[in-house]
């Protein structure tokens, strides 16, 4: 499968390959800008946007799963990565193991965050209502719903009015020209097959206080992926204003390993909560820290 790929992108760092998928809405820079130069201190980074996203062009017709996939591979061939590491945050999942069971050769490990491999009847309704307030004139209504189903609530119960504010205002601007598109992918999405043909050292993070892309959506990718290892951090859907260090550490350390080639049997101990199954052993080490970072600026599936 040869694709020339269409898409923008940002090139960072040297190293071994990560390629990064984003979230519905959102676009590299929103979704792993607080996380994008430890990410590339250790790694050649590679990160497309989307299609009606960042630096990329709308689509003239309806995302497809397959060749956004195909995309994102072409993308980081062309920037000179023959083998490297995906790493998928929210609808980047779906993509990442779509991209990891057609491109088997190429994707060497996957970090799956905040991620789904099918929408249930409760993230349908959430589909449904998030495209209607994309289709809305509406930005603060929309702001509003984004940070109240985006966000923790631990993250929301503490900010001050002044910062609740700030970031509603924040929020209702315009929307990604692709914002629809991307969406309505979501919707569509159905990964489950995919699931049970990954060949590669999986870690999936939960975002264990998500509304939108609940735990039940993480621990249904993890337990369908042999192997799969399993961690926790203390956010909502938006890891990269929430728990943004804890985020980095889990993602960097489980890639470490993997460039070592060693396992990593106490991969979360100083992040968050992890569990690895192995011959039917489940061994958890937990540590809960919640920050207060920075405002609501963008969301993301």
């Amino acid at each position: 499968m040869t694709t020339a790929s269409t898409l923008g992108r940002i090139v960072r760092g040297t190293g071994p390959g990560l390629l990064l998928a984003h979230g519905a809405t959102g676009s590299v820079d929103g979704n792993y800008g607080p996380i994008l130069e430890g990410l590339a201190e250790r790694h050649k980074v590679v990160g497309p946007d989307y299609p009606g996203s960042g630096r990329t062009p709308r689509a003239e017709g309806p995302l497809e799963l397959d060749r956004l996939a195909d995309e994102l591979v072409a993308t980081a061939v062309e920037e000179g990565l023959e083998t490297f590491a995906i790493a998928g945050y929210s609808l980047g999942g779906p993509v990442a193991l779509r991209a990891a069971t057609r491109h088997p050769e190429r994707v060497t490990a996957l970090v799956l965050t905040a991620t789904f491999a099918h929408p249930n009847a409760r993230m349908r309704l959430l589909v449904e209502d998030w495209l209607r307030h994309l289709r809305s004139d509406d930005g603060e209504a929309r702001a509003r719903w984004t940070l109240l189903a985006g966000a923790g609530a631990p993250y929301v119960d503490r900010m001050s009015p002044e910062q609740l504010a700030e970031t509603v205002a924040g929020g209702s601007g315009s929307v990604p020209p692709g914002a629809i598109q991307q969406v309505e992918l979501v919707g569509s999405v159905d990964v489950r097959e995919d699931l049970g043909r990954v060949r590669v050292p999986t870690l999936v993070i939960s975002t264990a206080l998500d509304a939108m892309v609940t735990p039940y959506h993480h621990r249904q990718v993890a337990d369908g992926i042999a192997g799969a290892e399993f961690a926790e951090i203390p956010s909502g859907h938006l890891p990269f204003v929430e728990a943004p260090g804890e985020w980095l550490g889990l993602i960097r350390k489980f890639l470490d390993a993997q460039a070592a080639g060693r396992p990593c049997p106490s991969l979360c101990g100083e992040y968050g909560t992890t569990t690895r199954r192995r011959h039917g052993v489940s061994l958890s080490h937990t540590h809960h820290k919640l920050r207060q970072g920075a405002r609501v600026r963008a969301s993301g599936w």
